[in-house]
């Protein structure tokens, strides 16, 4: 397995969470790789992890700040394991769901296991204005997804070839993956309280980019070329 994870200045987050990864999932059959991709961080986040050293850790530097998603993507194009689990760099998600979720991916015969987090640990506003973006995003897109912006996903990696990259791809992921005919299904995870830096999104970030980008994904749902029109033949 790969764990992808996306970082931005989160210099005193990303020390504990390699570690609470690599302790999560010491049993995983086939082992794992921690792949961070640190988007150009101002605040010794890439120093932080060139001086990490653990044997799991495959760090990504990018030149400049491109954002979430194409942080997650370079993440993806990196990740060599059979199956690739995302998670925040906050330290919010809890790398103990990502055993459980892959369990459940191998015995479903799912290409996505996405998370809906329990109790979120965050303050009303954020609560409440993710709650009735989930209800937009899923009038617009004729998606259901429980909790669109839950970064905790375990994904087949084959699954991932065709996904578009664009900014605020991350935050579509299930139904890009649902539009090209793969299958994905819901998993409760815990959420955690940040312990430390500051969020980089807010309401005002994210409002009018989210409409937009909601009438994007509606126009590929309806357009996307599905991934099983090919046939392979061995030999």
């Amino acid at each position: 397995m790969s764990v992808v994870i996306p970082a931005f200045n989160e210099v005193d987050n990303v020390g504990t969470l390699v570690a609470e990864i690599a302790a999560a999932l010491t049993d995983v059959a086939g082992g794992f790789e921690i792949v961070v991709v640190d988007d150009a961080s101002v605040d010794g986040t890439a120093q932080t992890l060139r001086a990490l050293g653990h044997p799991a850790l495959h760090p990504v530097f990018h030149r400049m700040n491109c954002g979430q998603s194409a942080a997650v993507a370079s993440g993806f194009h990196a990740a060599r394991g059979q199956w690739v689990a995302t998670l925040d760099g906050d330290g919010q998600n809890d790398p103990a769901d990502l055993p459980a979720m892959l369990e459940r991916a191998i015995a479903e015969g799912a290409d996505c296991v996405t998370g809906v987090r329990r109790r979120r640990r965050d303050n009303l506003v954020r609560r409440l204005s993710s709650r009735v973006a989930n209800r937009f995003r899923d009038w617009i897109t004729g998606d259901r997804v429980t909790d669109s912006g839950c970064g905790v996903r375990v994904v087949r990696r084959t699954a991932l070839a065709e996904v578009p990259v664009f900014n605020g791809m991350h935050r579509f992921l299930p139904t890009l993956l649902r539009a090209q005919g793969f299958s994905v299904v819901e998993h409760e995870v815990n959420h955690r309280e940040r312990r430390t830096g500051v969020s980089k999104y807010g309401v005002g970030n994210r409002l009018w980019r989210g409409i937009r980008d909601c009438f994007g994904v509606r126009w590929y749902a309806r357009r996307a070329v599905r991934a099983e029109r090919i046939e392979r033949e061995d030999g």
